[in-house]
């Protein structure tokens, strides 16, 4: 088998409401309305997706799939110091940060901040990248 890479991640969310603006308007994530419903939103993340479902969608998921439990690094493309000021014009508190990393494609560094669920999402940026 040769994987090439990761598509999609789920990430299940106490208000898919709250949980989509959240996402849109922070890290300007696109929704894709045509993979979208009353129970997903799906949201453009580089090449791949971030899917957020409520608890109650009826379809194939994980065993214990529950708002909080997701742990995921998003790459992006400013100065740690642009994205450390863009959070903080969004009134959301840094858990821990910037710190060095190392990461699938070399030396980074970090932000750490938690979703409306209290999901753990690492904010990267690539040295020299």
């Amino acid at each position: 088998m040769k994987i090439k890479r990761l598509d999609h991640i789920v990430l299940p969310v106490s208000n898919l409401e709250a949980s989509t603006r959240f996402y849109h308007e922070t890290f300007d994530m696109p929704v894709l309305k045509d993979q979208s419903d009353e129970q997903t939103t799906t949201l453009r993340c580089g090449h791949q997706l971030i899917r957020l479902v409520t608890t109650d969608r009826q379809a194939l998921k994980a065993e214990a799939a529950v708002p909080g439990c997701g742990d995921l690094c998003i790459v992006a493309g400013d100065k740690m110091d642009a994205i450390v000021n863009h959070l903080k014009s969004y009134f959301i508190d840094i858990v821990a940060g910037p710190v060095k990393k190392s990461g699938s494609e070399g030396e980074m560094e970090a932000v750490y901040i938690h979703d409306l669920d209290q999901n753990l999402i690492e904010i990267a940026v690539y040295q020299g990248k």
